[in-house]
């Protein structure tokens, strides 16, 4: 029996590592991608590889779509493809919109939206092919409802949100679901530079009296690539109760 693959991107930290395990731990042949923490990477492929797991490190940049190629091609040296995708590759910006470079507005397309679309589109014809797939997005409640002096992290997560309901229109007669978790505020380095002032303050606006943390947030998206196949074009969030 062939063994079933993920793909995930932003595998280094966080959410992406959380998800590489818990795939890992399921029997999953885990293809884990990151653009800047190559060495972080290669340490989660040694420790996947010393419990027993199959993995195998495709670093590269999501968002640049010769990159995007290459990983894809590595990976097809191995499988033909991925069964799963995840889009978990993306970055923050807190501050002024007045404040943003051109370059800083560039950056959060590009790793946050194009990074999900070019992944998309290199895993679909693997996924058509097989009238099967799962591809899950990993998005924000900023992308539902916006955040002050987040607006281009906003944004870039609104239209992951598009792309997430639109491509699951167009890959629904192909036995393909597409949806997105829309996190709240999930206890990752991304959050880890608030002081604990400041993470005390947002800890209280949160009605569940918390931070998610990265292993909930990987055991929902095992859940979504596991079940649910009528489930497609949903935004899901996970945000213990702000939105």
């Amino acid at each position: 029996m062939r063994k079933r693959s993920v793909l995930i991107t932003g595998a280094s930290r966080g959410i992406g590592r959380a998800c590489a395990f818990r795939f890992a731990r399921a029997g999953y042949f885990v293809f884990i991608n990151c653009r800047h923490s190559v060495t972080e990477l290669y340490e989660i492929k040694r420790q996947l590889l010393a419990g027993g797991y199959l993995c195998e490190a495709v670093p590269g940049d999501a968002g640049d779509p010769a990159d995007t190629a290459q990983i894809f091609s590595r990976l097809r040296e191995i499988c033909d493809g991925p069964d799963v995708l995840v889009n978990n590759a993306g970055i923050s910006y807190v501050g002024l919109l007045t404040d943003m470079t051109d370059q800083d507005w560039e950056d959060i397309l590009h790793s946050n939206l194009s990074s999900a679309f070019y992944c998309s589109r290199a895993a679909l014809p693997y996924m058509i092919s097989q009238k099967s797939g799962k591809i899950i997005n990993i998005s924000s409640m900023w992308g539902r409802v916006g955040a002050s002096c987040e607006a281009a992290y906003s944004a870039s997560k609104a239209g992951l949100n598009g792309l997430t309901m639109a491509l699951a229109k167009e890959l629904a007669p192909s036995n393909i679901q597409v949806n997105a978790i829309a996190c709240g505020v999930i206890d990752t380095a991304m959050n880890a530079g608030f002081s604990e002032k400041e993470r005390q303050a947002l800890r209280e606006e949160v009605p569940a009296g918390r931070f998610g943390t990265p292993e909930e947030t990987a055991e929902l998206v095992y859940d979504l690539a596991e079940n649910h196949p009528y489930l497609t074009g949903q935004i899901i969030g996970l945000d213990g109760g702000m939105i």
